[in-house]
């Protein structure tokens, strides 16, 4: 039985109340860690650490605070097979996919901004004879960032990486959901040379830890990823305040599949966003919009594929997917499916619990899910599901396909398979989604914005846009007496 602590001005420490969340690992359905149930308490603990640590951690250079971020990325790197086991344990996902995506990704993250806030620059403006502007970038204080179970350190680095490297300290609160490579994590910062009170982890729930760090006077700006929810949740609390806030929340993405596509690749690329992560990515592909001409042939080929989708136990190299995240997550999907059927939907292929034999037996595990024959505005349809379930929808035209991609409250992201040039610049420009993927899927340049619209949030992270939403813009204007 692992005891995960809280991690404050550069401490482990046991939450003030003394009380414990059990933590299942999703796999196998058996006990396996304690988590912290921080309060208000132990948050005001961490922000009063993370307020004392600002001067210092403000005034390093750049190359300093640079410099600690790289140490960090190589130190998540070392630790690679260590960290893999513990993702895919508090989480279900495959082992291999915690090597080859998650662990390498986080400390990708940690990299990238060590390289960009040496890179990060200001603006300046001449007024010809008057006076010169320039613009500081300066970074907030003390900033909260709360992250998602699917990717758990994946995107808890995403977050905590661009905040520190801007120079400000941070109150983190992992999902309580998959907290165990947040705490591993916190075990390295000392290591990477960050000074205590820079980066603070406070475990618990939302309604209460969570809670109390976008409450909090002196937490400025809140970062959060997760359901939609809970995003307007805190934007009701945060706008009185006037904290800058980023929101990077939910997702009902489609996949839009012309005849003319390259189908072999499509289709392989489409199976994998539909079902990666067990389906439990923002990104994934939950709507597969297919021309009329091809459905028939799509539907044939799809099936079969995802029939042969390997379901089981996690650490098996053979895994392609591994178990979802807790049993009420499970519970949750499958009602999906009960929904889709009572709403006349026909499935395909999956749809069920799994019972792997051996020590997953009782572990979380459901079938990939196909449905058709479900009309566009159905719940099934509207409402983000979150798991290995997808369902096809046949469209005539270029204009149909538009309409129906852009028909929830949802955008996120959308995934276009075509060989026509004009279209694949045409349609992007009309289809309401942040991401807009042309022949691929999940192909990510750190440096791009990443984020939604409409529901699926506000504000934009990665690259200079996590930078600039982390510091405050200054004007300096200095004014320049003409020569005697």
């Amino acid at each position: 039985m692992k005891k995960i602590q809280n991690f404050i001005n550069g401490q482990f420490a046991d939450p003030t109340n003394g009380e414990y969340l059990k933590i299942y690992e999703p796999a196998t359905g058996n006990l396996y860690a304690l988590l912290p149930l921080s309060n208000s308490k132990d948050v005001e603990k961490a922000v009063r650490a993370a307020k004392n640590a600002f001067p210092i951690w403000s005034h390093f250079s750049i190359d300093q605070r640079s410099a600690c971020l790289r140490n960090l990325s190589e130190i998540i790197s070392d630790n690679l097979d260590m960290l893999s086991a513990a993702e895919s344990k508090d989480n279900g996902k495959p082992l291999k996919l915690a090597q080859n995506v998650d662990i390498p990704r986080a400390s990708k993250n940690f990299g990238f901004f060590a390289d960009a806030i040496t890179q990060f620059s200001s603006e300046s403006h001449h007024m010809v004879g008057t006076a010169i502007n320039y613009t500081l970038r300066q970074p907030i204080g003390v900033v909260g960032c709360i992250s998602p179970w699917n990717l758990p350190l994946y995107l808890f680095s995403w977050k905590i990486a661009p905040a520190l490297a801007a120079g400000n300290c941070v109150v983190a609160k992992p999902s309580e959901v998959t907290p165990m490579t947040a705490y591993l994590l916190s075990k390295f910062i000392k290591d990477a040379g960050f000074p205590d009170g820079v980066f603070n982890i406070v475990h618990g729930l939302g309604p209460e830890a969570g809670q109390a760090i976008v409450d909090h006077p002196e937490v400025k700006a809140i970062s959060f990823t997760g359901g939609t929810q809970t995003g307007a949740k805190i934007a009701a609390a945060a706008a009185p305040k006037f904290k800058k806030l980023s929101l990077e929340l939910g997702g009902k993405n489609p996949a839009i599949i012309f005849a003319d596509c390259d189908f072999d690749k499509m289709l392989s690329n489409v199976v994998l966003s539909s079902f990666a992560n067990q389906g439990q990515i923002c990104l994934c592909g939950s709507r597969i919009l297919i021309e009329e001409s091809i459905y028939g042939k799509f539907k044939t080929a799809f099936i079969e594929k995802v029939k042969k989708i390997k379901v089981g136990d996690p650490i098996d190299k053979d895994t392609k997917m591994g178990a979802l995240v807790s049993k009420e997550h499970l519970e949750k999907v499958l009602s999906y499916v009960e929904i889709a059927k009572a709403e006349g939907g026909k499935i395909l292929c999956g749809g069920n619990r799994i019972y792997p034999e051996g020590r997953c037996e009782q572990g979380y595990f459901m079938e990939p899910t196909v449905i058709e024959g479900l009309s566009a505005d159905c719940r099934t349809n509207q409402e983000e599901i979150f798991g290995p379930v997808v369902s096809l929808i046949p469209f005539k035209n270029e204009k149909e396909a538009v309409e129906l991609a852009n028909c929830t409250s949802y955008g996120l992201a959308a995934s276009l398979w075509t060989s026509d040039v004009g279209r694949a610049h045409r349609m992007p420009e009309v289809l309401d989604f942040g991401i807009v993927w042309v022949n691929c899927w999940l192909l990510r340049d750190l440096r791009t914005p990443f984020g939604g619209v409409k529901n699926s949030g506000m504000g934009r992270e990665g690259g200079w846009e996590a930078l600039r939403f982390f510091t405050e813009p200054k004007n300096v204007c200095i004014k320049v007496d003409p020569l005697d």
